[in-house]
């Protein structure tokens, strides 16, 4: 039995209450801010206690910034990421645990290192791809000689063009790819027994069923805290949709949108519309987590156990 000091105790509860101050005041500044007048939030020091210009700022900053539709087009996104992520990290895990073939050690290590290698330094040639998917193909069937072949048989030059930007389908897609949920997932499923898969395969489940069917509802759990992880990071990118969309009216993201809120009037920007922007912005993946919590706690638990 550990025996308790009060010393360590107050130094531990001391520890906690000022990184509680570290993460929440910036919150709390925003929120002071996005209620403040011009005026107000332009003041050395900033007042720390709010004022009544809230619903007035917020209103303005979803006027100004059409935040309306950016909202939907990065909730759009979010979700189209966060069910890609899972659905293909499940599926990547589950064939690196129990399909036995020789490449499967090299096929995730090859996945592992990718997490080393941040999305800024992927970021031009997975534009490159997404500004011509089937460009690898077309290098193909040029390098073959295919190409030369079909249109000297049949006349018909090939050219082979999917261009990826300013759509769901550019914003989605790059992302999708996750070598942090295969991880997870392959950690998971790693402390499956080797005797449930057997008894399944005795019972005549066939390997998708043994997915479906066993494998899910045993990681469900894990499978909602990944998917909270997956879903907030997807909401807060912003490299990524600045440079895949020029259609911006159509296609800009909220996150990418806040930027637009923080014109200059009489030279000071007006940082109250801003931080009642981002109030806005930040409302969705804390409701998210929030709501959450519970089997995104449970989730990491169970996963460490």
């Amino acid at each position: 039995m550990i025996e308790r000091s009060p010393y360590f105790d107050a130094f531990t509860y001391a520890v906690m209450i000022i990184g509680l101050g570290l993460v929440i005041f910036p919150f709390w500044v925003v929120i002071v801010a996005g209620s403040q007048s011009l005026q107000e939030v332009s003041r050395v020091p900033i007042s720390l206690w709010p004022s009544d210009q809230l619903w007035a700022n917020l209103t303005e900053a979803c006027d100004r910034g059409g935040l309306g539709a950016k909202m939907l087009n990065s909730m759009i996104v979010s979700v189209g990421v966060t069910i890609g992520k899972i659905t293909l990290a499940a599926m990547s895990a589950f064939a690196i645990v129990f399909f036995n073939f020789r490449a499967r050690m090299i096929c995730f290590w090859l996945i592992f290192i990718t997490l080393m290698l941040p999305l800024e330094v992927r970021i031009v040639p997975t534009y490159a791809i997404a500004a011509n998917a089937l460009l690898p193909f077309q290098t193909i069937l040029d390098v073959t000689g295919l190409s030369w072949l079909i249109q000297a048989v049949s006349g018909v030059q090939v050219s082979l063009n999917w261009n990826l930007l300013n759509s769901y389908t550019g914003l989605i897609l790059p992302l999708v790819a996750t070598a942090t949920g295969t991880f997870l997932y392959r950690q998971f499923f790693m402390t499956i027994p080797d005797e449930l898969a057997e008894a399944s395969k005795m019972d005549g489940a066939r390997a998708m069923e043994f997915f479906w069917d066993v494998l899910i509802p045993l990681s469900r759990t894990n499978m909602l805290a990944l998917a909270t992880i997956m879903f907030v990071s997807s909401w807060n990118q912003y490299l990524w949709p600045l440079l895949i969309t020029t259609d911006r009216e159509n296609f800009g993201t909220a996150v990418m949108q806040l930027r637009f809120l923080i014109p200059t009037m009489n030279g000071t920007p007006d940082w109250n519309v801003t931080m009642a922007g981002a109030l806005i912005i930040m409302l969705p993946p804390l409701l998210v987590v929030a709501f959450m919590q519970r089997w995104f706690v449970r989730g990491l638990i169970s996963r460490d156990k």
